[in-house]
């Protein structure tokens, strides 16, 4: 299935399982391990407490975060170093074929990124990938946008009319990719053309 790029002049990416290989359990598992009981992080409930959500919007920093963790995982001791190794447990790879991809799409379209993510993670991630790939991941994009930076997050309405005044596009000229349909949904609310990369499917394939 193709996306449909007719009058398109923008298009932007989510990151996770659009261009980022995630394993969701692999950080339930991990904190699971440090001491949680399974009540706040299990897989029907996953990152229940409120701290997740706080840490994606950039309410609270990261050492309020981690101190958040103990509690929730009424463990203490834990290191600042194993509870960051579990929250990022989740995060795997940027494929080398879906970033040519993007590199391709730029000489066309303008790109942005636009993720519910935080400071942990991306901190982490922009560095392996760069170490990986060789060159800087936000050099992709014209612009990338992350929840913890605008204070706000997919799939709240607000949230995509932030980006769309901060990046100036015209949303009936600009594609929206993501793997969520309620995120697709409140991005239609907005005039954002849409495309609903649903499992599995292929970034690559859509062009």
């Amino acid at each position: 299935m193709k996306a449909d790029l007719t009058n398109i002049k923008n298009i932007i990416f989510d990151l996770g399982r659009v261009l980022l290989n995630l394993d969701f359990d692999a950080s339930i598992k991990a904190f699971q391990q440090l001491g949680s009981d399974g009540e706040v992080l299990d897989h029907k409930n996953a990152y229940a407490d409120p701290i997740f959500y706080n840490l994606e919007v950039g309410k609270i920093t990261p050492a309020e975060f981690r101190s958040g963790v103990r509690k929730v995982l009424k463990n203490e001791q834990l290191t600042d170093r194993q509870i960051d190794e579990a929250w990022y447990a989740m995060i795997l790879d940027i494929p080398a074929h879906r970033v040519k991809k993007v590199q391709e799409l730029s000489r066309n379209y303008n790109l942005y990124l636009f993720s519910n993510t935080n400071q942990i993670h991306i901190d982490r991630l922009l560095a392996e990938f760069k170490a990986q790939h060789g060159i800087d991941f936000p050099s992709l994009f014209k612009t990338v946008y992350y929840s913890h930076e605008i204070h706000d997050r997919k799939p709240e309405v607000s949230a995509y009319e932030k980006v769309i005044t901060l990046s100036g596009v015209n949303p009936k000229e600009t594609l929206f990719i993501d793997d969520l349909e309620n995120n697709i949904d409140a991005a239609q609310k907005t005039g954002l053309k849409t495309f609903w990369l649903q499992n599995g499917m292929e970034m690559t394939e859509l062009f």
